[in-house]
Parts: C-alpha cells; sequence; structure tokens
C-alpha cells in the first residue's frame, strides 16, 4: 500500500493486502475470539506489548481492514470503527473530556448531535458552550474557560449546509491549545480531508455515504496524528492509566496516544463495537465512494439550479450555488462538488410540505441521507423536533424547510419527481 496512491485508488486498494493464497477480497472475520499458542503471547496482548487480535471488542481483521482503508483516505495515522456515529462523536469527546471539564462546538449541528450535547453529556458533567461559527474569531474564543478540552464542528453543517471556515476554527483550536473535532459525513473523505485544513480529529456516521446503500449503522473516529497531547492540557494521555499498569500513552504511542486510547480504554470498557459483517459493508462501500459521491454532487447541483427558479420554491440552500452564503468557502475546502444534500423553503409552509413529500414517488420519505436512493424529509419534524424553537432556529431549521438527500439516480428523473410532487403541494 501507498500513501501516495490517489483516493481513487486508495478506496480500491487501501487496507488490505493479501498474501499468497489469501482471498483477493476482505474476508468477513465473523468470530468473537481468536487462538493462540502459549499463553505468554495472550499477556503480550493485554499488556499492549504487541498488536494483535484476542476480542472482537477491541479488534477484528474485518474491522481492521476498514479502519486502516479510511484512515489512509483521510490522511490519518490511525481509526476507530464504532456502533454508529454517534457512538464515535460521543468517544472522540470521552476520550479527552470528562466531568467538571468543558468544550465549544459550533451551533449548526446534525439534531442527534445536538441532543447529546445539550442535553445528555451535561447530565454527565461534561458542559458544552455553543457558538454561531459564522461568528468573529474573538465571540469564539469568548466561549473558551480554563477547562475546555476541544473545538467541535461539521464539515457542512446538517441541515443548514453552511461550509465550516476551516482557516478560522483551526486557527482558534492553535491559540487554545485544543484540539479540532470535525463531523465530515457529509463531505467524506473524497470531497474534504480535514486534516490538511487543521483539523486534528475525523468522526463520520459511516451509516450514511461510507455504506451507502442504506444497509449498516456504524461509526469511525480518525486521528490525523498531528495534535500535540504533551502540551500540558491532557492529563489523560500523558499521566499513567492504572487500569494497565501505569501505561502512558503519549510516551509509549507518540502520535498515534489518542486513537489507542480510545480503543484500549473506551472500547474496552464501553463496547460501542460494530459487527464485522458491518465493517464488511463499509469496505465495499468505500471503493465505490469517489464514483458516488461526484454523482451525488452533481445531481444535487443540477436540482438545486433548477429549484432555485421554481415558483413554488422561496429558497434554496446549497453550498454548490452561487447564491449560498458558503459559496466561496465551498470552492476552497469542496472543490469536487460539495455533497449530495441540499436544504429549501416550500411555499405554504409545513403543511405544503406534507403534501410535497406525500407525492413523491421516486423520491422516498425516510429518516435518512447518504442513500444511493434520493430521499426526503421535514427536519422539523422529525430529526430535530427534540430541539426547542430557539433551538431549531440556531440549527437552522425553519418550519418551511425540506430536506433532500440526492441519489445518483438519472438526474432527469430525479427532477420530474420533484417538478410533479411541487405542483401537488400548492393545491
Amino acid at each position: 500500500m501507498s500513501s501516495s496512491w490517489k483516493i481513487e485508488t486508495q478506496a480500491i486498494q487501501g487496507g488490505y493486502t493479501p498474501k499468497a493464497g489469501d482471498p483477493r477480497v476482505v474476508t468477513i472475520c465473523q468470530s468473537t475470539t481468536f487462538k493462540y499458542d502459549n499463553a505468554d503471547h495472550v499477556t503480550k496482548l493485554f499488556d499492549l506489548e504487541e498488536p494483535g487480535f484476542f476480542y472482537t471488542r477491541l479488534g477484528n481483521p474485518t474491522t481492521d481492514a476498514f479502519e486502516q482503508k479510511l484512515a489512509m483516505m483521510e490522511g490519518g495515522v490511525g481509526a476507530l470503527a464504532t456502533s454508529a456515529g454517534q457512538a464515535a462523536t460521543t468517544l472522540s469527546i470521552f476520550n479527552i473530556c470528562q466531568a467538571g471539564q468543558h468544550f465549544v462546538t459550533a451551533s449548526t449541528l446534525y439534531g442527534g448531535t445536538y441532543n447529546l450535547f445539550a442535553c445528555t453529556l451535561p447530565k454527565m458533567g461534561i458542559e458544552v458552550s455553543f457558538v454561531d461559527p459564522e461568528a468573529p474569531a474573538d465571540e469564539i474564543l469568548a466561549a473558551f474557560r480554563p477547562n475546555t478540552k476541544a473545538l467541535f464542528a461539521e464539515t457542512i453543517g446538517n441541515p443548514g449546509l453552511n461550509v465550516l471556515d476551516f482557516a478560522k476554527f483551526s486557527a482558534i483550536a492553535q491559540e487554545k491549545g485544543v484540539p479540532l473535532i470535525i463531523d465530515s459525513t457529509f463531505a467524506t473523505p473524497y470531497l474534504c480531508r480535514p486534516f490538511e485544513h487543521g483539523a486534528n480529529v475525523v468522526v463520520h456516521s459511516a451509516t450514511k455515504y461510507i455504506d451507502g446503500l442504506a444497509t449498516s449503522v456504524g461509526g469511525v473516529i480518525v486521528d490525523g496524528g498531528n495534535f500535540d497531547w504533551g502540551n500540558g492540557r491532557f492529563p489523560e494521555l500523558t499521566e499513567p492509566d492504572s487500569s494497565y499498569h501505569g501505561l502512558q500513552y503519549v510516551k509509549t504511542f507518540g502520535n498515534l496516544a489518542y486513537i489507542i486510547k480510545a480503543r484500549v480504554q473506551l472500547m474496552r470498557d464501553i463496547g460501542t463495537t460494530p459487527s464485522p459483517f458491518n465493517s464488511f459493508l463499509f469496505t465495499n462501500g468505500l471503493q465505490t465512494l469517489p464514483l458516488r459521491m461526484q454523482r451525488h454532487s452533481d445531481n444535487a447541483l443540477a436540482l438545486a439550479q433548477f429549484l432555485e427558479s421554481h415558483p413554488s420554491v422561496s429558497w434554496v440552500k446549497y453550498p454548490g450555488l452561487s447564491s449560498h452564503a458558503s459559496h466561496d468557502r465551498a470552492q476552497k475546502y469542496l472543490p469536487q462538488g460539495c455533497s449530495g444534500v441540499l436544504t429549501f423553503g416550500i411555499k405554504g409552509g409545513t403543511e405544503a410540505g406534507k403534501k410535497f413529500m406525500e407525492a413523491c414517488r421516486l423520491v422516498a420519505l425516510v429518516v435518512h441521507v447518504g442513500d444511493a436512493r434520493s430521499c426526503v424529509l421535514h427536519p422539523a419534524s422529525t430529526t430535530h423536533r427534540q430541539l426547542t424553537a430557539e433551538q431549531q432556529t440556531a440549527s437552522g431549521v425553519t418550519p418551511d424547510l425540506i430536506r433532500l438527500s440526492v441519489g445518483i439516480e438519472h438526474i432527469d428523473d430525479i427532477i420530474a419527481d420533484v417538478d410533479q410532487a411541487l405542483a401537488a403541494s400548492q393545491k
């Protein structure tokens, strides 16, 4: 394997190198345990003195191939697959933040992440400050405290579709000596590689574009290996871990300290493990990711342009449109395309939105994005329903907002279906 390969080649060949006589395709190791010939070998595995597999909760050959492929595609040093995208987000914070500590996040987040940060983590003693990602740097800096441990944001906000100002956010994180953690689910490594723009940790919901066919739930954390965990602010990575006989992660593992700690401590104790079968499907999904993301992006741009001039639509948000507030930023950070999700305001508000979704024939009303098949949803009454009106507004959700995940069907068929459904919505 070569790190100099283009991402399309990494997607096909990365993560797994079969030896002579081995299967050409990654196999499904549907086993919880692995056999060894002597006790000393197993002892070394448990003491983290040797790499290897001994229990699928901590590692599995099929999952390892998926982790290695995605780490290569992102340009990171290592990855940890999880049972869901929410698990990846949770562990990315838990790995460096505990009760009595704090982190700062952009407010334009997926509704599930917003609830996790606003409702669940505070119950565990972790405080969170939400900031407008478009606010001036000094306003964001004012949200930091002496006990702040991270800065979190999404590459493409969900569902506001704002493109993150990486230059501003990475500069803030560096000034404060904390990692910049990025949820890059919508962008995928094909459209944007956040480590190249100052991010330190990347999380994905593999359920979306990585899978691509709406078959499996999963997540992944990728470590950029580019943060100084020994800067004095992260004793959990530099001081002895009593659960591993005093092991010190930074001293022992260097730039792999963060991702190894997440695996051997948090995955060991919390157990948000993906099934090997799902890891197999994610590995296969990554092989076609570049092809699919280009088609998703091209189709979404064409549909957004169609909607901009439609009489039943009051506004359209898609970063690929010159009218979008993040368009110039998208040209910088998403030069290959702006992914497959767009939002628009339908005239007639919520009631017209319901009529529109129910009138769609090709586009399906499902609680999902990132599928090869086109999907539609009304976020205010579904994914962001648990948020207050004020929280919805802060997340970019309005009552008339329709979110459309544009699939890879022929664009003429997608436009025709959306057109007839819009006509039906106004009756």
